[in-house]
């Protein structure tokens, strides 16, 4: 499919896709694509236990003096005389992962798509960095569909801004493709396939590491 200019759009049109494109990746590995005894699935979180976010941001809870606690449909608003909603860091946060996992349980390849909310800040895109080379140094393989033109945060794309935590090589967008895909192997030797793609182009093919495999 061609890709549009979604920076265009409100994060909410934007997650509103995303959605709709996570559905339709999981729906086609496990239609076939993937080998007998590993499922594609949507999480939030990987690995140990965590707190749910989605459940955390839908309700606020108080406690009473006498230890009980009250979940209340909307939290007080502060007294102040600005109110300056990050729309894109609630969208991030209610972002899903296609994570790959074998018969056993254990994840080998993860599928992530860039959303605004990952870009906005030092902290988000730092965030992001760091749980790609994390999951890297995990053995676990990586595929990285980004929809969004490089920022000031990551200036020749979210690639370069991993890798650079990985090894220190040279690495330019070309001026007519600053769209990005890239898919890591994690083992045995962390190698980058990149590939750099433009608006309104028809997406190219990437492959998904699976261990020693490759879809």
């Amino acid at each position: 499919m061609p890709m549009h200019d979604w920076s265009r759009v409100s994060p909410g049109v934007y997650h509103n896709f995303y959605y709709r494109w996570v559905a339709w990746i999981i729906d086609r590995l496990n239609a076939g694509l993937l080998p007998t005894g590993m499922l594609a699935m949507a999480e939030q979180i990987i690995g140990g236990p965590e707190p749910d976010v989605v459940t955390l941001q839908e309700n606020d809870i108080t406690f009473s003096a006498d230890g009980g606690n009250t979940i209340i449909e909307a939290p007080p608003r502060p007294k102040t005389e600005f109110v300056i909603p990050m729309e894109t860091e609630r969208y991030a946060l209610k972002a899903n992962h296609i994570v790959v996992r074998h018969s056993l349980g254990k994840v080998v390849a993860v599928v992530e798509l860039v959303s605004p909310g990952n870009k906005n800040s030092r902290h988000a895109i730092r965030s992001f960095v760091e749980k790609a080379v994390d999951l890297l140094y995990d053995n676990i393989n990586l595929l990285i569909i980004d929809p969004f033109p490089p920022g000031v945060r990551d200036p020749e794309g979210i690639h370069k801004a991993i890798w650079d935590e990985i090894a220190d090589e040279p690495f330019r967008l070309p001026e007519d493709r600053k769209l990005t895909l890239a898919a890591y192997q994690a083992a045995p030797i962390k190698t980058a396939y990149v590939e750099p793609y433009a608006e309104g182009a028809i997406i190219p093919d990437m492959p998904l590491f699976l261990r020693d495999l490759v879809l």
